[in-house]
């Protein structure tokens, strides 16, 4: 398979129109798809852009391996704390933004808030693993505590809260991938 094969193969993996890609790399939608058809050839650095667009990398787009990581241990969790909010994230799946979906885990200390989220597409699931949560959708607010479950469309601006003295864990599922 050659270059361009590979890369319309992948940007229609991602369900991306040549227009999105092109826009996204700062590239001319016409040029793109000559790279596809292979009329042209990208330098290393408008591939690597290219590819950064279609979440991979060089390595990973050259290698012919098909060898998939399917367990993740603690070692390959990325966690972002952010002490001001009151939150961590915690991405279980490493990369997971060239998936369907996103794993994530989420710790709301006492008192505290998630990030407003704005309307976007996708849908969203979450369960409560520990403590007690707001879960805040539009002008709407419901209350989800240990075993509990939410989902989300989010075509409305939405946050979750946790009001209580302890801290709040939730497995919260996005896709596609949001976070």
């Amino acid at each position: 398979m050659t270059i361009g094969e590979k890369l319309r193969d992948l940007r229609t993996r991602r369900e991306l129109t040549l227009e999105e890609v092109a826009n996204r790399c700062d590239l001319s939608k016409g040029f793109l798809s000559q790279i596809e058809r292979d009329l042209a050839s990208p330098s290393i650095a408008t591939l690597t852009d290219i590819l950064q667009c279609l979440g991979t990398d060089l390595k990973s787009f050259f290698s012919d391996q098909k060898d998939e990581k399917l367990v993740f241990t603690p070692d390959d969790v990325f966690e972002k704390v952010d002490e001001a909010q009151g939150t961590s994230i915690r991405w279980l799946v490493p990369n997971a933004q060239k998936n369907e979906m996103e794993p994530i885990l989420i710790s709301i200390a006492p008192k505290s808030e998630t990030v407003i989220d704005y309307p976007h597409e996708g849908e969203e699931f979450g369960y409560v693993l520990s403590g007690q949560i707001q879960v805040h959708v539009g002008d709407i607010t419901h209350t989800a505590k240990k075993g509990d479950s939410f989902y989300i469309y989010p075509y409305k601006q939405h946050f979750l809260s946790n009001n209580r003295n302890t801290t709040a864990q939730v497995l919260w599922i996005s896709s596609p991938p949001s976070f």
